[in-house]
């Protein structure tokens, strides 16, 4: 079955990086899209990236622009979010999707805590 394991997260003080890492099993994904959200307590799951199937395009959320950046290696089905200039506001669980045939598979996620 599908499976997508986050890795990666953890405690940072502001301004620094973390590299998120997802990787994808069951079957091959380099036909697909994938991106990453977040959640913060209390608040709606939110957009944050995502990465065409040959990696060629990327889209980020404005309020990571400049900041994040999305990247993929079709090869080990693994889908990358290097974060750097790290913000409290950045502080939630972080969460690898992928849509296949038109439904929706979500990794547990990886908490990163950003402090000031």
């Amino acid at each position: 079955q599908v499976q997508l394991v986050e890795s990666g997260g953890g405690l940072v003080q502001a301004g620094g990086s973390l590299r998120l890492s997802c990787a994808a099993s069951g079957r091959t994904f380099s036909r697909y899209g994938m991106g990453w959200f977040r959640q913060a307590p209390g608040n709606q799951r939110e957009f944050v990236a995502t990465v065409s199937d040959n990696g060629a395009r990327a889209y980020h959320a404005d309020s990571v622009k400049g900041r994040f950046t999305i990247a993929r290696d079709n090869v080990k089905n693994t889908v990358y979010l290097q974060m750097n200039s790290l913000k409290p506001e950045d502080t939630a669980v972080y969460y690898c999707n992928v849509r296949l045939t038109g439904q929706d598979y979500w990794g547990q996620g990886t908490q990163v805590t950003v402090s000031s």
